[in-house]
C-alpha cells in the first residue's frame, strides 16, 4: 500500500500551540514532532494518497498562523519500511494503574507485569494510540471508576476514534459497552483494534452523530473526549445519558475553557458532584449524578 508523508518545518516554540490546535480540531491525521536539542520541529502526517495529504493541509491552513511555519509543506511517497519505522518513532507504550497501552510492534518485546492487563494498538493512518493528554485523562478516569465501583455497569464511549476507551473498558472487565463515532473510518479502525486484542464482539461499535448515537441509551459511565464547543452544544444529551449514581467524564477541554464548560453543565446538572484534573494544558470534568 502506498503511503504519502506530508511534512513542513515549524518554529519550535509554536509546537505546543500547534498541538492544541490539532486537538481542538480533532485532527488525528497530523502530528507535531519536536527535536529540542537541535531547536527544530515539524508538522507531519501520513496518508493513503497525495490528494488526501493535500486536503488535510487545506483543511488546516485556514486556521494556522502563517508565522508558525518555516517551510512550504512537502508531500512524498514513502517506501513501506520508511513508513513503518516512522510510526514506531512516534508511539510508545504507556500505562496507568494496572492497564498498559502498547503499540502492536512491541508485542514481541513487551513484558506484561503480573496482575496487569495490556491493550495492543495499531494506530493506522488516521487514529493514534492515546498519547495525547485528553485521552490519558479519560483513561485514568475510566481506570479509577473501575477500581472504585467494579466493572458491572454499562459504558458509552462518545466519539470513539481508535476505540481506545471502549476497548480499555473491555480489558477492565466491563461487559456492556457501546461506542460510536460520526466517522465510518473510526469504526473500521476500532473494530480492527478489537480483533487485534481478541475482543471482537465485546464492544458494540456503530456510526452516528452525538444525538443519534445516544438516542435511547443510558449508562453508569459515559466518556466524551471531544472538543469543548461540542460538549457544550450537547449538554442536554450527554447529561441525560447518565443513570442516577452514574458518572459523566468530559475531556478535550483546554485549561482556559474549563470554567466555561463547568458553568454550562452546572445549569443542567445541578446537584451533581464535580471533579476536575489538569494534565499539561488540558483538563477534564467528572460529573457524578446523585443516586
Amino acid at each position: 500500500m502506498a503511503v504519502f508523508e506530508l511534512k513542513t518545518e515549524v518554529l519550535l516554540d509554536t509546537a505546543p500551540a500547534l498541538e492544541d490546535l490539532l486537538a481542538e480540531r480533532e485532527e488525528q491525521r497530523l502530528m507535531v514532532l519536536e527535536d529540542k536539542p537541535s531547536g527544530r520541529a515539524w508538522l507531519m502526517g501520513y496518508f493513503g494518497s497525495r490528494a488526501e495529504a493535500a486536503a488535510a493541509w487545506k483543511d488546516l491552513a485556514g486556521a494556522l498562523d502563517a508565522a508558525w511555519t518555516k517551510t512550504e509543506p512537502v508531500v512524498r511517497e514513502l517506501p513501506d519500511e520508511d513508513w513503518k519505522n516512522s510510526y514506531k518513532a512516534h508511539f510508545k507504550a504507556w500505562k496507568f494503574d494496572r492497564l498498559n497501552w502498547v503499540p502492536v510492534w512491541e508485542r514481541e518485546t513487551f513484558v506484561l507485569p503480573a496482575g496487569e492487563e495490556v491493550l495492543w494498538l495499531d494506530p493506522g493512518m488516521a487514529f493514534g494510540t492515546g498519547n495525547h493528554e485528553t485521552t490519558r485523562l479519560c483513561c485514568e478516569r475510566l481506570t479509577r471508576f473501575a477500581a472504585a465501583r467494579g466493572s458491572s455497569g454499562r459504558v458509552i464511549d462518545v466519539g470513539c476514534g481508535s476505540g481506545i476507551l471502549a476497548l480499555s473498558a473491555a480489558k477492565l472487565g466491563f461487559r456492556e459497552i457501546a461506542a460510536f463515532d460520526n466517522d465510518p473510518e473510526a469504526i473500521r479502525v476500532s473494530e480492527e483494534n478489537a480483533a487485534l486484542n481478541e475482543l471482537a464482539g465485546r464492544v458494540e461499535f456503530y456510526c452516528g452523530d452525538l444525538v443519534s448515537g445516544l438516542a435511547g441509551r443510558a449508562a453508569e459511565l459515559v466518556l466524551a473526549n471531544i472538543q469543548a464547543d461540542v460538549l457544550m452544544r450537547f449538554v442536554q444529551e450527554l447529561s441525560a445519558a447518565v443513570v442516577p449514581g452514574g458518572q459523566l467524564v468530559l475531556s478535550g477541554i483546554l485549561g482556559q475553557e474549563l470554567e466555561t464548560v463547568r458553568a454550562k453543565f452546572a445549569g443542567v446538572a445541578a446537584g451533581w458532584r464535580v471533579e476536575s484534573r489538569v494534565l499539561g494544558e488540558w483538563a477534564d470534568l467528572a460529573l457524578t449524578r446523585p443516586s
